[in-house]
């Protein structure tokens, strides 16, 4: 089993927090060039060390990055993406491991394609949004945006009407 998780514009107890939660021991970051300019705790450098303090491996895996010329699904039929899965489900053995990437839903992101490579090997893929919010894509090809998408949608809808009805019972009292 291997988890996936944007970092997005997270705060930093968060982000530890969801790890923490899934009893996370390793992060493979995926992003191609593992740097933020908006969050100082999400460059590599910084991040390895935060993570280090809370014994937490780090690693940095640049052939499984997005931004290929031609796009990450064709990408993914390279025989270097295939070396570096291969090197990641090597590693997955032995402890609880997330992939990150900086995009917050993984429909968006490569994560979805390097999970859907994964699954085709038999790893099941959980895809964490929120602490209390995963994503399990369906199982036919080519399904990774169009139903989970709707479903996202569905509940941020939701949440935002629930905070909508919270402030107006709040101003009727």
């Amino acid at each position: 089993m291997i988890f996936t998780l944007g970092t997005s514009n997270r705060h930093l107890d968060e982000f530890l927090g969801i790890l923490n939660c899934y009893q996370i021991k390793l992060v493979v970051d995926v992003r191609r060039w593992p740097t933020s300019k908006w969050f100082e705790y999400f460059k590599k450098e910084n991040l390895k060390k935060i993570l280090s303090e809370n014994n937490i491996e780090y690693l940095h895996f640049e052939k499984l990055g997005g931004y290929r010329s031609g796009g990450y699904e064709e990408y993914t039929k390279t025989k270097e993406f295939r070396q570096a899965l291969e090197e990641l489900v090597k590693i997955l053995k032995n402890r609880k491991t997330v992939i990150i990437c900086a995009e917050k839903l993984p429909w968006k992101c490569h994560r979805a394609y390097i999970g859907r490579e994964l699954e085709k090997k038999g790893i099941e893929v959980i895809h964490i949004i929120e602490k209390d919010c995963l994503w399990l894509p369906r199982k036919e090809p080519k399904q990774i945006k169009p139903f989970c998408q709707k479903l996202w949608e569905k509940k941020v809808k939701k949440d935002a009407n629930l905070k909508l009805d919270k402030k107006e019972n709040a101003g009727q009292k």
